[in-house]
């Protein structure tokens, strides 16, 4: 649970090819609509954290999905006012 932000943080591990892979972090409410896209930008292996700031969102089931090439991490987090 959190209010009115939450700080989310990832880690990017080394890429064979050698090229900064793009990496995707969005946030979704429970219906499936994206709120929000907090990373869309090509990032270098190493540790990252962003800030989910939801002062302007209703309380309730939020969803944070992490995509980089073919790799797909979604978190649930609850948003409590």
């Amino acid at each position: 649970p959190f209010n009115p932000s939450t700080t989310i943080k990832y880690s990017i591990p080394n890429v064979e090819s050698g090229h900064a892979p793009t990496v995707h972090l969005n946030v979704y409410d429970i219906l499936g609509r994206e709120v929000t896209t907090l990373v869309n930008k090509k990032q270098r292996a190493g540790n990252y954290q962003v800030i989910f700031n939801a002062a302007t969102l209703p309380s309730g089931v939020y969803f944070a999905r992490l995509t980089v090439g073919d790799f797909n991490k979604t978190i649930s987090m609850m948003l409590i006012k």
